[in-house]
């Protein structure tokens, strides 16, 4: 991958920027530093999933299964507005200072939840670490569209967000040697590695991009060059024609897509071992579930390239959603192995390739912003998910209340993205997003 040095060096002389152009190898080294940082924000998602068995049986925290899922909504709660807000900063004083400064965010709040006293605590220190959480992605995908030529960033959007699942991977193998021996604590003192690792390979690699809130070059697709003049950014010219519906829609649809997801990667160790099987086993489906999110990520980077990544992710969301309702049956056992690795390519890959979409739908200068808007209102549906399964098992549903309810998620984001699809076919407005 390589940056566009050319279309750089016009646009800073355009702006009276006189920062060199970034090197092949820095903007690589970017990339990759941004990759890992989102291996660590998709670790700190997944962990509290591996660790609910265990808080439940914590002396004197009192949780129950309804309890359970209003705290692990507090993270979600804080990436909803991390994600909204890190994105517009980021589009206005730079990605680089945005990035760093999320990653320490998380970092640190996620290593004190490993000494928290109570559940009370422990929910606000989440929620805290959660805005961090929230804020980087957005940043680091709006920072490496920047980064790579624009016919690579639907492949480069989607790569990169297989951070999350390998990093929910890794939750799930740590958790089975690291609980038993060392108690649940342990695996939130893994971030210690991001902290005092990849931080300091983001302050010596991260550039500072160009500084979108002055100008912005005019194009006929996103990521062209062309004369530069003054635009406007922010939610008030993401949230008006010609980006409002598309906007709207897109924010639904990865409402609806992390409701699947964070569902299934929060309650789908509890609900195993509700269905009979021990903590280790459960784990395991948990790591089906995030081997699945991981090769979803290369396949939709492929067929994003080839269909497009609407058409491509509303295929994904559709195999998502018929995977999870196979389990309503109780098939046997491999059975569940495949569905669950089904679920994990389907519901992750949805979620790369809209972010592709976005990426590339939006100009530089609302990219951000696009990015942290749909991300943000989308964590409306992570933030439901805990809750929604804390409630359908305390309501004595059971676990097949939980799979119906993910499914349908999925299934309905899968519909919209058909509908963005046939729509973008019979008018041409969204050619960009459809052929990246």
């Amino acid at each position: 991958m390589t940056l566009n040095t050319r279309q750089r060096s016009s646009a800073q002389r355009s702006t009276g920027d006189t920062k060199p152009p970034i090197s092949r190898r820095q903007a690589t080294m970017a990339v990759l530093v941004c990759w890992l940082l989102v291996v660590f924000d998709g670790y700190d998602l997944i962990v509290y999933g591996t660790v609910q068995s265990s808080l439940l049986a914590e002396p004197g925290w009192g949780l129950s299964a309804a309890s359970l899922g209003t705290v692990g909504s507090m993270a979600f709660i804080g990436m909803m507005i991390g994600a909204l807000f890190a994105g517009r900063i980021a589009d206005s004083l730079g990605r680089r200072r945005t990035i760093l400064a999320c990653s320490i965010t998380f970092s640190v709040l996620t290593i004190a939840c490993a000494f928290a006293p109570n559940a009370w605590v422990f929910g606000a220190l989440r929620l805290l670490a959660g805005i961090g959480l929230g804020g980087l992605v957005p940043s680091a995908n709006a920072m490496v569209a920047e980064l790579v030529p624009p016919k690579w960033r639907s492949s480069i959007a989607t790569l990169m967000m297989s951070g999350v699942p390998i990093g929910g991977s890794l939750a799930a193998l740590l958790g089975i040697p690291l609980i038993p021996a060392f108690g649940w604590p342990a695996m939130f003192l893994v971030a210690a590695v991001a902290l005092f690792v990849v931080v300091p390979l983001g302050f010596k690699y991260l550039p500072e991009t160009l500084p979108s809130h002055e100008t912005s070059p005019t194009t006929d697709n996103v990521g062209g060059t062309g004369n530069t003049k003054s635009a406007a950014t922010g939610f008030s010219s993401l949230l008006r024609a010609p980006y409002l519906g598309i906007s709207v829609v897109f924010a639904l649809i990865t409402l609806f897509t992390l409701f699947a997801w964070y569902g299934l990667g929060t309650w789908l160790p509890n609900l195993m071992e509700r269905a009979g099987y021990d903590l280790g086993s459960a784990l395991t489906f948990a790591l089906s579930l995030n081997i699945g999110a991981v090769v979803g990520s290369a396949v939709t980077a492929w067929a994003g390239d080839r269909w497009g990544p609407v058409p491509a992710g509303a295929a994904a969301a559709g195999l998502a959603g018929t995977a999870l309702l196979v389990l309503l049956s109780s098939p046997p056992v491999w059975v569940v192995y495949v569905v669950l690795v089904l679920a994990g390519v389907g519901t992750h890959g949805t979620q790369c390739l809209v972010i592709a979409a976005v990426s590339n739908y939006y100009p530089d200068h609302l990219r951000g912003t696009a990015l942290g808007w749909a991300l943000g209102i989308g964590r409306f549906g992570a933030v439901a998910a805990p809750q929604v399964g804390g409630l359908l098992l305390a309501m004595g549903l059971g676990t097949n209340a939980n799979f119906l309810a993910f499914a349908l998620a999925a299934l309905l984001a899968g519909i919209l993205l058909m509908m963005v699809a046939v729509h973008a076919a019979q008018q041409k407005r969204l050619e960009p997003v459809l052929r990246p």
